[in-house]
C-alpha cells in the first residue's frame, strides 16, 4: 500500500467509530473471527484496545494483521487501530 493510499484511507476512517475492542483477554481466535466477518460490511475497521489489554495498540494491530487474511494496517493512533481489508468483489 502506498502513502497516497494509506492517506485516503485514513481520512475515509476519520469519521468512524471503533466497532471492536480488545481487552485483557487479548486477541483470541472468537475476536479475530469476528473482526474478520465484519470487513463483509466495511472495508475500514477501527479497533479500541482498551486500557486493561495486556498489549499495545502496535501489537495487537500486528497480531491482527497476520491473523486475518487480507488484513493490512492503516494507521496506529493511541489506542485505536485502522485495519483495512479490500472488498471480495
Amino acid at each position: 500500500m502506498t502513502s497516497k493510499e494509506r492517506a485516503a484511507l485514513r481520512a475515509k476512517a476519520h469519521a468512524l467509530k471503533p466497532a471492536y475492542r480488545i481487552g485483557k483477554a487479548g486477541i483470541t481466535e472468537a475476536v479475530a473471527k469476528d473482526i474478520s466477518a465484519g470487513f463483509n460490511r466495511s472495508e475500514l475497521l477501527k479497533v479500541k484496545v482498551l486500557d486493561g489489554a495486556l498489549l499495545t495498540a502496535r501489537e495487537a494491530a500486528e497480531a491482527l494483521s497476520e491473523q486475518i487474511e487480507g488484513a493490512q494496517v492503516v494507521q496506529v493512533a493511541g489506542r485505536i487501530v485502522t485495519l483495512y481489508r479490500a472488498a471480495a468483489e
